[in-house]
């Protein structure tokens, strides 16, 4: 018990130097895999990618146990997503020329990668759509989409041999593997706008990691659409910057969500419980203009039952026979069984027929 840590004891200074050390071994490692190439390119190409399928994996072993807490749907597609944006990494690199893997044909990777960016492109953009509709997933069938989609994508490579040719001996990139390449960037693009549509949805710290990562993956996505050799420069600068997205997606979606898991899981519950306390308000006051009209007319409704039936008047006098059977002059009558006031004056008949010596008709 005494040798546990809390992070936020740490002094500032403290922390500052383990984030710096942090910084520093990332950066020795990526210049380490750089390194690694004048060794051997497959080398540094099944590296970079067993760090993005690591990382990816990762991803989704986090949203996959969070998902009865994780309220944004963002969040909990992309997680489940990435599961099988890993597998089609994983064959990528399998499937990459120099790999005595696929030996029957060498640009399955090429094919692989197409399709893996796909996926991931579309996922990105299309779990906005969940995120502003507040659609609820549910996770198990969100799983068995992404496999049967996945299934088909691989079947189409490997089996039915469908998928579109993306590489050619000694011509290099074929028209719709560029063209994809300029498709997929789009896509991103979109997602990019609408990541700062919904921006009040993530935590600013998480709003701008994502906004790195998706622009990483399009500085990516650009550099496939210009190498002419699976071994030459841009794409090492390609994997780079894949490198880097995910690096990003790893802060944002796992080392910010176990460091700051009230600012990111439940961040939507926390406007939840605004909002639902907004409406309670506002029910409060309409409850209470209503209990205020129904004791408006409760009063309305007796005094028209106090006035309500037969009243036996006298023909002559006026006089008001009450349930008692006293007779009861008029203002008698209504100042106890009503709140109204009586004045008295005359009446212009009145006043000739009982003054006549005070008033006369020209008067």
């Amino acid at each position: 018990m005494e040798m546990t840590t809390d992070m936020s004891m740490e002094k500032p200074g403290a922390l500052a130097l383990k984030s710096a050390a942090n910084y520093a071994a990332i950066l020795a490692a990526l210049v380490g895999l750089y390194y690694t190439t004048s060794v051997n390119y497959l080398l540094f190409h099944s590296l970079a990618e067993i760090f993005s399928i690591v990382v990816a994996f990762s991803i989704f072993v986090i949203a996959w146990n969070s998902k009865k807490y994780i309220r944004n749907p963002y969040l909990l597609l992309i997680g489940i997503a990435y599961l099988f944006i890993a597998l089609i990494d994983l064959l990528h690199t399998f499937a990459y020329k120099g790999m005595p893997i696929f030996t029957d044909y060498d640009y399955y990777a090429n094919q692989l990668w197409i399709g893996g960016r796909y996926l991931e492109s579309l996922t990105l953009l299309l779990a906005f759509f969940f995120l502003r509709r507040g659609i609820e997933l549910r996770p198990y069938i969100v799983f068995a989409v992404y496999a049967v989609i996945t299934a088909l994508l691989i079947a189409s490579i490997f089996h039915w041999k469908i998928f579109p040719a993306c590489f050619v001996e000694g011509s290099g990139l074929t028209p719709f593997k560029k063209i994809s390449e300029y498709i997929i960037c789009l896509i991103l693009a979109g997602s990019v706008f609408l990541l700062y549509k919904n921006r009040q949805r993530f935590t600013t710290r998480v709003f701008w990691i994502l906004l790195a990562s998706i622009i990483c993956t399009i500085l990516s996505e650009l550099s496939f659409t210009l190498y002419s050799s699976n071994y030459g420069f841009l794409n090492l600068v390609g994997h780079y910057f894949k490198i880097f997205s995910y690096l990003l997606i790893y802060e944002a979606l796992i080392k910010t969500g176990i460091e700051e898991p009230f600012d990111l899981i439940f961040l939507d519950l926390e406007k939840m419980n605004a909002d639902l306390k907004k409406e309670i308000e506002v029910r409060r006051k309409a409850e209470k203009q209503k209990e205020n009209l129904i004791e408006n007319l409760q009063l309305a409704l007796e005094e028209i039952n106090t006035l309500q039936g037969l009243l036996p008047i006298c023909s002559f006098c006026k006089s008001i026979r009450d349930d008692k059977g006293y007779w009861n002059s008029i203002d008698s009558y209504f100042s106890r069984h009503s709140k109204l006031e009586f004045s008295h004056g005359l009446c212009p008949q009145c006043a000739e027929k009982h003054y006549p010596d005070i008033f006369n008709g020209d008067e």
